[in-house]
């Protein structure tokens, strides 16, 4: 039997740790370049949520260009943590929620990935329920039906459906959106700054009585994506990737055009479009200027765009992290369309509508937890480890990654502490969850675990046969627990694994 045909076979076997879609992504299994990547981000970006928050820039007494500014700079510095963690998933082709069985344990795990899966399904509901407003908008127009209710569970599973088909369908899917959010962006521009000239009003002198600070929305928007920021390896594993490539900026080169190009700007573009919303008519929700400004085609036309909007964002930042950590919880009985259904359903009975209307709150409290995350990660995988990873062990429930019953004390007490610690001064959360997550999970594993519990990447030197995609080769699952290290050639050829 040839290495496909025994990696075929094996894929398909369910155990308590594995499932298909959160095996390994192996380099020859890894569809998405450059500039799809960048695409996927611009699509991202556009959150109607973003509206808001540079309508509270303004809202707050900040001049407009302080606020496109300071918003642009709080994405490149989460670009810059989106670029460290995503190597994750070029190096060794894991997910995010497999991972975390490294820093909390085979069982550990559930407690921060399923916090995050919940925030994911979540947005998912917040950004269907944007944009079902956008939809009844179009069926008032055409029909005079007016039933949002109807068109959110419309949207939501037509957004299901596709996010069922996989990688590449949600890569199209943000080619097409991409130009379209772009369109929709310049219109809402042009024709806000014309309202506000004939109100008398400068966009750029505008002050508003307020007092938000710059650190608070800086703050404000790390923790807008603590939840990509964490969890990238999710796409980054889907990421060409060059084999052998040592250097991490030529590994991960298909990565900074979208984290700290394509994010940033369209970000900033979008909650400065907000701004000026908020400024020419005293309301940020593009769905309800629109409906204020425009009739006919043209009103139909933008409401479109805003839905594909949405649509664009919830494939890849909330309904796929979602689906994946839900498989994680019990790969045994959870596959990835029932888990992308799971996320639909969860994102619809936390009543995302309440949600919205208490944005910074639901911002600042999750942001707190899950910053703790990302600072837990980066000191396992570069401090500890130095991105070495037994992968294998992360599949096995007696293996390295147990700990004690499957719990590791060190990751659990360092996200409860600082998560905690950073929900107490929940305004700035990301600026302290972080850097204490960091620091408490390297004591913690240094003094009390590492003793007891050897990890084997380490007490072998940081051996390079603990990794993937610097070595030229891939993690692949043979069955029966069995992992190996292949090259794309190999996996190609149909050569026999024992001629390996």
């Amino acid at each position: 039997m040839t290495i496909a045909d025994q990696i075929y076979a094996a894929e398909h076997e369910r155990s308590a740790l594995i499932e298909e879609s959160i095996l390994p992504v192996q380099l020859n299994q890894r569809p998405i370049g450059l500039w799809g990547y960048a695409w996927i981000w611009v699509g991202i970006a556009v959150i109607i949520a973003t509206y808001g928050l540079g309508a509270a820039g303004v809202g707050g007494g900040i001049g407009l260009g302080a606020v496109i500014l300071t918003i642009c700079l709080a994405n490149v510095a989460i670009g810059l943590f989106m670029v460290l963690t995503a190597d994750i998933g070029t190096e060794h082709g894991l997910s995010f929620a497999v991972y975390l069985r490294a820093p909390f344990g085979v069982h550990g795990t559930h407690l921060p990935s399923v916090s995050r899966g919940i925030v994911a399904a979540m947005w998912f509901g917040i950004q269907t329920y944007l944009g079902a407003l956008a939809l009844n908008g179009i069926g008032e127009y055409f029909f005079g039906f007016d039933n949002w209710f109807v068109w959110y569970v419309a949207f939501g599973i037509l957004q299901i459906v596709n996010t069922a088909m996989g990688i590449k369908s949600v890569e199209r899917l943000a080619s097409f959106a991409a130009p379209a959010i772009i369109a929709i962006s310049v219109w809402m521009y042009f024709t806000l700054e014309g309202v506000a000239q004939t109100n008398g009003l400068n966009i750029w002198t505008f002050r508003a009585e307020g007092e938000m600070s710059l650190l608070v929305l800086f703050v404000a928007n790390l923790g807008f994506w603590s939840t990509m920021a964490i969890d990238i390896p999710n796409l980054t594993r889907f990421l060409k990737t060059e084999p052998g490539a040592k250097s991490f900026f030529r590994r991960n080169r298909n990565i900074f055009l979208a984290q700290l190009i394509a994010l940033p700007v369209t970000q900033a573009m979008i909650a400065g479009i907000g701004a000026v919303s908020f400024i020419a008519t005293g309301n940020w929700n593009p769905i309800e200027v629109i409906q204020g400004q425009e009739q006919g085609f043209a009103l139909v036309a933008l409401l479109a765009l805003v839905v594909l909007a949405q649509w664009s964002t919830n494939n890849s930042a909330n309904l796929i992290p979602a689906a994946l950590t839900f498989i994680n919880l019990a790969p045994r009985y959870i596959n990835y369309k029932t888990a992308v259904a799971l996320a639909g359903v969860v994102g619809t009975i936390c009543f995302p509508w309440k949600i919205l209307g208490n944005l910074f709150v639901f911002l600042g409290y999750y942001g707190a937890f899950l910053s703790a995350i990302g600072g837990i990660m980066v000191a396992d995988y570069y401090v500890l480890r130095k991105r070495r990873l037994n992968v294998p062990e992360l599949f096995s429930l007696t293996g390295q990654f147990r700990y004690s019953g499957g719990f590791n004390i060190a990751g659990l007490s360092a996200w409860l502490i600082a998560g905690g610690v950073a929900a107490w001064y929940s305004q700035y959360a990301f600026l302290i969850g972080f850097p204490l997550g960091f620091v408490i999970y390297l004591i913690g594993m240094k003094a009390f675990v590492l003793p007891s519990y050897p990890q084997s990447e380490i007490t072998s030197g940081f051996s390079d046969g603990y990794l993937a995609t610097s070595e030229g080769k891939s993690w692949a699952y043979f069955g029966a627990g069995h992992f190996d290290r292949i090259t794309p050639e190999a996996a190609g050829q149909g050569v026999a694994r024992e001629d390996l």
